[in-house]
């Protein structure tokens, strides 16, 4: 091979060890529930639901799915919170099936305070319903993590979402 030849090879191998790999894509989950329930409410907000959040560069797209509403899904929204478990008030829309079960889905592009509060766990995803107009499934985009089925002790280590969550 001549130096030619080389120099020619070497250039994009030297290319991608100063940019470094590829960035992969932030991918979050959520658990959707029954929020907040009270005993004047708890009739009105039943149902369960799952998400996916992948944040890749400012665009953060959401796919899910829910069932059980006791009337039909009238809009959802992805909310900025204080913190996890804490409401918020800043919100950007996002697509539901007008049903008690369907679909949640959403690709929007969000800025730097959006980006950091996905990462943080302070963002929630709010499905709102006919007999349930404030909400009626929320759930926290938290990293990927094992749930243990409901009654049945875990070992080893917990996911505790304020300590397993980055701060930053």
């Amino acid at each position: 091979m001549t130096s030619k030849m080389l120099r020619l090879l070497a250039a994009p191998a030297l290319a991608i060890l100063l940019t470094g790999p590829a960035s992969a894509a932030d991918s979050y989950v959520a658990n959707l529930g029954p929020m907040p329930l009270d005993q004047a409410n708890n009739k009105e907000k039943l149902g369960r639901g799952e998400a996916t959040a992948t944040l890749d560069g400012k665009i953060l797209t959401i796919t899910g799915s829910f069932g059980g509403l006791p009337s039909p899904a009238t809009r959802a929204h992805l909310i900025v919170g204080l913190a996890i478990g804490v409401p918020g008030t800043e919100s950007l829309d996002l697509t539901v099936s007008p049903a008690d079960s369907g679909i949640v889905s959403g690709t929007l592009t969000v800025n730097a305070k959006q980006a950091a509060a996905f990462r943080t766990g302070k963002l929630y995803i709010q499905i709102d319903s006919q007999k349930a107009p404030t909400g009626n499934l929320w759930g926290w985009l938290l990293p990927r993590h094992f749930d243990a089925a409901a009654g049945v002790p875990q070992a080893g280590p917990w996911f505790l979402p304020q300590l397993d969550t980055p701060t930053r």
